[in-house]
């Protein structure tokens, strides 16, 4: 279930709704120790509310690959952000949300804390379903390249606007950018923090390079070139660091068009195939 984004929640039972309006602590209290899901939504009076609890703790091995594939290549921007996950990423994820909503930036809000899990808000306001931007990216995709682009750019303004505020997001995918009902763009998924392993710069070209990779086989389907002008146009206010960063990936990455092709190496191959495909169109100079 994807966190801060609306589905059906569940009730709460009756030890739930004795709670007082509003004590968001004790409901958290309440309901923490009985959910079986990392992340379940629930009802708490006219409000839709979402509890997450703190999951085990993640081994180091699943980085190891990346940070090969990040030496080899020599791409900082690459190096392996460790999620440890348990009571750590609860902190992380709850600092992080704090930290991007203190700027003005449309995430979930924090309405309690524990150190084995946390309850925030929705973003669709406990009115509506909120769509993530992959779902209306593959239906705008089905009705042709100017709809596409249009959403697309919507991702990328998004991302260029946490930067103008001199921060980042974590993983700055398609899935984990949704439309809050008054149309703003709003940010879930905050389970690791890259600027405790790379610097600002970093962080934001790892931010352009995520969602180039989760969007990538959508856009080669639709206008490659009218992309590319939407890409440099938004990132023209990037900082010069940014900017030569994501160069510098580009030409290391540019081998990487050669991936086999087939479903059966995996969609993230085919992911990475068409993102360095891509910027090796858009920096052929």
């Amino acid at each position: 279930m994807r966190k801060g984004v609306a589905s059906a929640p569940a009730p709460l039972d009756a030890g739930a709704q004795a709670a007082n309006p509003g004590d968001y602590a004790e409901l958290l209290r309440s309901m923490l120790p009985r959910q079986d899901q990392t992340v379940a939504g629930h009802r708490f009076g006219a409000e839709r509310v979402w509890l997450k609890k703190a999951g085990p703790r993640h081994g180091k091995w699943r980085y190891r690959l990346l940070g090969l594939i990040a030496r080899v290549l020599r791409l900082d921007v690459l190096t392996p952000v460790p999620n440890p996950g348990g009571e750590a990423a609860i902190v992380i994820e709850a600092r992080r949300l704090r930290q991007l909503a203190a700027a003005g930036l449309r995430v979930p809000t924090v309405l309690a804390q524990q150190s084995d899990g946390f309850l925030m808000s929705d973003l669709g306001l406990s009115r509506t379903t909120v769509p993530v931007l992959r779902e209306r990216l593959e239906h705008a995709a089905t009705i042709g390249p100017t709809a596409f682009l249009t959403v697309w750019r919507e991702g990328l303004d998004a991302i260029a606007n946490v930067h103008a505020r001199g921060l980042y997001l974590s993983q700055a995918f398609d899935r984990n950018l949704v439309q809050c009902p008054d149309g703003v763009i709003g940010y879930i998924d905050f389970e690791d923090d890259p600027g405790e392993t790379l610097g600002l710069a970093e962080c934001q070209v790892r931010d352009w390079l995520s969602y180039l990779h989760s969007t990538a086989m959508l856009v080669r389907a639709a206008s490659p070139q009218a992309a590319g002008e939407h890409w440099h146009a938004v990132q023209a206010d990037a900082s010069d660091p940014v900017l030569e960063r994501i160069a510098h990936a580009a030409r290391r990455m540019r081998w990487l068009r050669h991936l086999p092709e087939g479903r059966r190496w995996g969609r993230d191959t085919q992911r990475v195939r068409a993102s360095a495909r891509l910027l090796g169109r858009w920096y052929s100079h």
